[in-house]
C-alpha cells in the first residue's frame, strides 16, 4: 500500500476513461473468481467495453463517476446511478453504487471511504433518501468497510443454475 499525500476526488472525464476501464476490468475479474456461474467472464476486451460503458454514462444526469487521484494518477473509481421507484424491486427511488474499486496497492488509505462519502454528499444534493449498494458475499473486507460507514444488510440475492 503506498500511503497517499494528497487524495483527490472528482468527477471522471473522457481522459480517465482507459484508467478507469482498466480498473472496471479488474472488478469484473475478481467477481467472476468469486463465481463464474453468477458473473459475466472477462473475456477480451474486457477493458475497452467497461471503459465505453462508463463513457455512456459521465453525461447521464442521474449518474455520477468519480475517480480518486493520487500523485496525478487514478487510484480508484466508484460509478453510482439514481434509480427510480422500482416494484419489482419493491423499494422507492434509490441512489445505488453499482461500482466502486480502489487498486491493490492504494487499499487502506481511505480513497474507498472517500469516494463512497462523495457519492452521498452527490446524493444528498439530489435529495435522493437512501444509497443501496450490492457486495458479492464473499468479500468480507468490503462487507465491513460499508457496515462500518453505516449501510445495513438488507437482502440476500440467491441463485440457482439451471445448466
Amino acid at each position: 500500500m503506498d500511503t497517499p499525500s494528497a487524495i483527490v476526488i472528482r468527477r471522471a472525464t473522457d481522459a480517465d476513461l482507459p484508467a478507469v476501464g482498466q480498473l472496471g476490468s479488474l472488478l469484473l475479474r475478481v467477481h467472476y473468481e468469486f463465481d463464474g456461474n453468477r458473473f459475466m467472464r472477462p473475456g477480451a476486451g474486457a477493458e475497452d467495453g467497461y471503459a465505453w460503458f462508463l463513457g455512456t454514462q459521465l453525461t447521464e444526469p442521474d449518474a455520477l463517476v468519480l475517480v480518486a487521484e493520487v500523485d496525478g494518477r487514478i487510484a480508484g473509481y466508484l460509478y453510482a446511478a439514481i434509480e427510480p421507484r422500482n416494484w419489482k424491486e419493491l423499494r422507492d427511488e434509490a441512489a445505488f453504487i453499482h461500482d466502486i474499486l480502489v487498486a491493490d496497492r492504494h487499499r487502506k488509505g481511505g480513497i474507498a471511504q472517500a469516494l463512497i462519502e462523495a457519492s452521498l454528499t452527490w446524493a444528498r444534493s439530489r435529495n435522493v433518501p437512501r444509497v443501496m449498494l450490492w457486495t458479492a458475499t464473499p468479500n468480507e473486507r468490503a462487507r465491513r468497510l460499508f457496515e462500518r460507514l453505516g449501510f445495513r444488510p438488507t437482502m440476500v440475492e440467491m441463485t440457482k443454475e439451471l445448466t
